[in-house]
């Protein structure tokens, strides 16, 4: 087993100080920091510590696949670590975007490669040929618009808002309140000219201003966040049909330890917040606006799944051991939550050490709270918050054991070999 260094990642949506501070770093930063990455995906990979020197995680696979990974899982996923992790901080709104099913992302890839598309190239879709089911986890509490609106609800949000403007779209989805009439509306916003969005917009968000004035009356907090959310995103992108879009999808707050799971095709963005995210090992990205980052509308229209998501917060399961399981059907990845604790219990003992069991597959170690000692085959490691440790498939089973009074770490490891 060896420490993780992650690879850090300068967005302009992220934050100088949470990330800074998760890893007990000077704050506020230079440049915001956005995502840390601890994994093995070509395009900025983490890095083994050891006495040696830092060794690229990508390279200790290629050179030993079978030690790194397991034989089951380098069979299984072509002698790759099919997942990403990562601790991810938004101080602003990311963009609007959805993921390709496997599927689309290999034919996509192909045929950008086929077109002769530099792989950076900025407009480039598709940077590899997986698809990318993503998990976040929140750490703080987490804004995030997440998947489209049961159509019923989205009517009674245009009826509330009550603008003249909205009255066609409002018949539009009441004629067919479905999948089917979510496509047709959210495609004729996104491809509105910017002469008629300009006209729309506006008066969308006049409206919001006096729903919200209205709410503060009559004590009516139906979709106060929502409203609070398009007007947010309204000043940061004026002018964007992605603001528009916004109406149509479920607002969501997590708290911590709560999560959300996307699949391939539901439409996001992350508003704000700090959390644990991990994904299979991908970064192919369609967006659909609020970025200056190259939106492809006909690419992503391809790609979105329509069916309302009547309730993303996916529901975490209590194992036997204490600790809490994220259940997705994604076989890429899986993702627990050990609480750990040195206090003394009633007998007067010390809490005993959370053993992780065989298993012939990688893992990563992601302390957000406390700190604790990692302990496998006569060697021990400490693990600080914010910081990672990968344990190899070879390694032996380690067992966690609290150094501080109490502490928090997230097992990331494959979901499925089957």
């Amino acid at each position: 087993m060896n420490l993780l260094d992650g690879a850090a990642r300068s967005y302009a949506w992220g934050s100088r100080t949470a990330l800074a501070e998760l890893r007990g770093l000077p704050s506020p930063t230079r440049h915001p920091e956005a995502e840390l990455w601890f994994g093995a995906h070509p395009g900025d990979p983490a890095h083994l510590v050891s006495e040696a020197g830092p060794t690229s995680l990508l390279e200790a696979i290629d050179r030993d696949p079978v030690g790194q990974l397991g034989a089951a899982v380098a069979e299984r996923f072509d002698s790759r670590l099919p997942f990403l992790v990562k601790f991810l901080a938004a101080d602003e709104p990311l963009s609007l975007q959805a993921h390709p099913s496997l599927d689309q992302a290999r034919e996509g890839y192909r045929r950008e490669n086929a077109a002769g598309v530099p792989i950076d190239a900025s407009v480039r879709n598709y940077r590899d040929a997986n698809h990318k089911p993503e998990l976040v986890v929140a750490l703080t509490e987490f804004d995030a618009l997440a998947g489209f609106r049961v159509p019923r609800e989205t009517i009674e949000l245009f009826a509330l808002l009550g603008a003249e403007e909205l009255a066609p779209y409002q018949r539009m989805l009441e004629d067919q309140p479905d999948a089917i009439g979510l496509r047709t509306l959210f495609t004729s916003w996104i491809t509105l000219p910017q002469r008629a969005l300009d006209a729309v917009l506006p008066a969308v968000l006049d409206a919001c201003v006096r729903a919200l004035e209205r709410a503060e009356t009559t004590r009516d907090r139906r979709f106060v966040a929502e409203l609070r959310t398009v007007l947010e995103l309204g000043e940061y992108y004026p002018g964007d049909a992605g603001v528009l879009a916004a109406l149509l999808l479920n607002r969501v707050t997590l708290r911590p330890g709560e999560a959300l799971y996307l699949d391939a095709g539901n439409l996001h963005a992350y508003l704000r917040g700090t959390a644990v995210e991990i994904m299979a090992n991908s970064d192919n990205v369609l967006r659909g606006g609020l970025t200056p980052k190259h939106v492809d509308v006909p690419e992503l229209l391809r790609v979105l799944d329509f069916e309302p998501l009547p309730s993303p917060v996916l529901e975490s399961r209590t194992q036997p051991d204490g600790s809490v399981r994220y259940p997705t059907p994604a076989p890429e990845f899986a993702l627990t939550r050990v609480e750990l604790s040195s206090g003394a219990g009633a007998d007067g003992a010390g809490s005993s050490p959370y053993t992780l069991g065989p298993l012939d597959r990688p893992r990563i170690l992601l302390c957000v709270h406390g700190s604790v000692q990692v302990r496998a085959g006569g060697a021990t490691l400490p693990l600080q918050r914010g910081h990672a440790l990968w344990i190899a498939a070879s390694d032996p089973d380690p067992e966690l054991c609290a150094a501080t009074e109490d502490a928090t770490v997230f097992v990331a490891e494959v979901g499925s070999v089957d």
